[in-house]
């Protein structure tokens, strides 16, 4: 309760109350992932990760949208599909100005600007901004 903080990260500058904190900290640098689901051959850093993850295999879904009958094994899940809703797309391009839902299809879309293609063709010389057109191509 003193707010003293006297556990330092020895990779980065955070500084933690708790040792178990760090100790939890620390797996995110060294990739430690002791919590290993029981049904695949996922791992976990955290606790909470491999309790989201096993919502999968039970096919549990606690989090329903208000606005139509669909539910998620998280709350960012949820989030993520509201905007469907909302018809909200905070993420804008800096070139062109279209906006996305997603974080991860602006990403793929600043691919057509920047002429980025990291998804290579290991038959051929070909490359593909997305990984689903380097899948297509390899059929």
């Amino acid at each position: 309760h003193t707010g003293e903080k006297p556990y330092y990260c020895i990779y980065c500058d955070k500084v933690f109350t708790q040792d178990s904190h760090l100790i939890r900290h620390l797996r995110f640098h060294t990739g430690e992932k002791p919590y290993q689901c029981s049904q695949c051959d996922k791992a976990f850093a955290l606790k909470n990760g491999l309790k989201i993850h096993m919502r999968i295999h039970i096919g549990e879904k606690p989090y329903p949208c208000s606005q139509c009958d669909q539910a998620f094994k998280d709350n960012s899940s949820l989030i993520k599909h509201i905007s469907i809703h909302t018809g909200r797309k905070p993420y804008q391009c800096s070139h062109c100005n279209k906006g996305f839902e997603h974080n991860s299809k602006l990403i793929i879309h600043m691919r057509i600007h920047t002429g980025e293609k990291p998804y290579q063709c290991s038959q051929c010389e070909k490359a593909f901004t997305k990984n689903n057109d380097l899948t297509v191509h390899m059929r």
